[in-house]
């Protein structure tokens, strides 16, 4: 299992009243959540976006608490945000994996007359089914 644990600096915004967090490690990697449990999931998830297509090797040394040489404002605070870095990998490999299915003889002629994209018809199909856009 690639734990990783990266220091972010989460910043509150009182004109969106949302919680900015920076990455004080991954340069350019930010976001945003309305709560400060929203704001970390997304955290979590940028920092997956940022990670998935790197390299162990390639993964940048994070920088160890305390971080006393980094200065805070009156509304920021400095937290570890985690990842499993290997379940996140696997929860958005976009790896096509070869389905064997069934369907009536009659519906496949129709599709088929009809161009139909099986492949694109069935993840459009599962996406709505489990709720996701």
């Amino acid at each position: 299992m690639k734990k990783c644990m990266y220091p972010a600096i989460f910043t509150y915004d009182t004109e969106n009243n949302s919680y900015i967090v920076d990455f004080i490690d991954l340069i350019g990697c930010t976001t945003e959540g309305k709560t400060i449990d929203e704001a970390y999931e997304m955290a979590q998830d940028a920092m997956g976006l940022y990670l998935c297509d790197l390299t162990d090797n390639e993964l940048p040394k994070p920088s160890l608490p305390p971080h006393n040489n980094t200065e805070l404002k009156e509304n920021e605070f400095i937290t570890l945000v985690y990842l499993d870095l290997n379940e996140y990998r696997k929860k958005y490999n976009n790896t096509a994996v070869k389905k064997t299915l069934t369907i009536p003889m009659w519906l496949n002629t129709l599709a088929e007359k009809n161009n139909t994209n099986f492949s694109q018809v069935l993840q459009e199909a599962l996406k709505a089914k489990l709720n996701i856009n």
